[in-house]
């Protein structure tokens, strides 16, 4: 049974969990003076590799780096 009570208000903006958290992250780095800024938005750098399957088998990954806002 679900509650109706309060909704987070992050919620009832209509985001998810993972959007607000983003948004307070950006904040939080932008509030930081140097040398503490550069070194959080050093680590907001994101690496994964991507495998595309071709007949059940992986062929070789390649690996990406994205900056987010970019």
């Amino acid at each position: 049974m679900a509650s109706s009570g309060a909704v987070p208000f992050w919620r009832a903006a209509g985001m998810t969990y993972i959007t607000y958290s983003n948004i307070c992250a950006n904040l939080v780095r932008n509030c930081l003076k140097e040398p503490y800024k550069a070194e959080a938005l050093s680590r907001e750098k994101v690496h994964f590799s991507l495998s595309k399957w071709v007949e059940g088998k992986p062929e070789k990954p390649t690996v990406r780096s994205d900056t987010p806002g970019q």
